[in-house]
C-alpha cells in the first residue's frame, strides 16, 4: 500500500534546523516510505525514537545509510552536519538510568553540527560528583540537565552555574515518581530562576532549544 508522506523541505530555511522523523508509532513501511523520499531528494534526516526492532526490519539499503545508536534510539540517515567550533553545550544526566534521554539530546546536537560534552551520574544524592565536574560545566554556555526521581539537579545547578539551563524530567523512578510526573512538577516548581522545563523524556526538544540559544550567539 502506498504511504502518504509529506516532508517539510523548508524547515531548515525557516527555523535553522532540519526536520526530524519521530519513528515510535510509525510502521516500518511508513518509515521506509519516508526514507525513500529522502533518498530520492538527496536529503539527510535525524530519526528519533527508532526502536532497535524497527531499525532491524528496515530494508538493507536504508539500514546501510543509517548511523544508528540504540541507547538513544536515534539514527542519522545520511551524513550529519559538520562540527562547528568548540563545544558550547553540556548535556548532563543525573544518573545512568537517564542516559537514554540525555544521549538523545547529545546526538541531536551532534547531528546539527553542535559539539557537546556529555557528563553522566552527577545526581545530588552524591553532591560531590557534581562539584567535581562543576568547572567543566561552567565552561559551557548552555547546559541541558536530565533528571528523574526527585529531579533536584537543575535547581542545584541553577544556583551554581550562570549559563542557560534547560531542564528535562525523565520517567525514571519508583511508585510516586509516576512516570516522570513528580520530576516534571519538581522542575516546574524550582526556586532557581530562569530554568525552562521540557516535556517528560524529551531530549530531542531540549536539544532544539539549545540549538536556538547557541545560534542566537552567532
Amino acid at each position: 500500500m502506498e504511504q502518504d508522506v509529506t516532508l517539510d523541505l523548508q524547515r531548515a530555511a525557516r527555523i535553522g534546523f532540519d526536520e526530524a522523523i519521530y519513528c515510535s508509532e510509525k510502521t516500518v513501511g511508513h518509515i521506509a516510505a519516508i526514507l525513500d523520499q529522502a533518498q530520492a531528494k538527496g536529503l539527510s534526516f535525524l530519526l528519533t525514537r527508532l526502536h532497535p526492532m524497527q531499525h532491524a526490519d528496515l530494508p538493507e539499503h536504508h539500514r546501510a545509510r543509517i548511523d544508528y545508536e540504540p541507547v538513544s534510539r536515534t539514527g542519522y540517515f545520511g551524513p550529519a552536519h559538520p562540527p562547528q567550533g568548540e563545544a558550547q553545550v553540556a548535556v548532563v544526566a543525573a544518573g545512568t538510568s537517564d542516559v537514554s534521554v540525555s544521549r538523545e539530546a547529545a546526538r541531536t546536537l551532534r547531528y546539527h553540527g553542535v559539539p557537546n560534552v556529555e557528563i553522566t551520574d552527577i545526581g545530588v544524592a552524591g553532591l560531590w560528583r557534581l562539584l567535581a565536574r562543576l568547572e567543566d560545566i561552567r565552561r559551557m554556555k548552555v547546559t541541558i540537565v536530565v533528571a528523574g526521581m526527585d529531579a533536584a539537579l537543575p535547581t542545584v545547578l541553577g544556583g551554581l552555574y550562570p549559563g542557560a539551563i534547560i531542564a528535562v524530567p525523565t520517567s525514571v523512578g519508583y511508585g510516586v515518581a509516576s512516570g516522570g510526573q513528580a520530576a516534571l512538577h519538581a522542575m516546574l516548581a524550582s526556586c532557581a530562576p530562569g530554568v525552562p522545563v521540557m516535556n517528560i523524556d524529551n531530549g530531542y526538544g531540549a536539544a532544539c532549544a539549545a540549538l536556538r540559544i547557541v545560534r542566537s550567539f552567532a
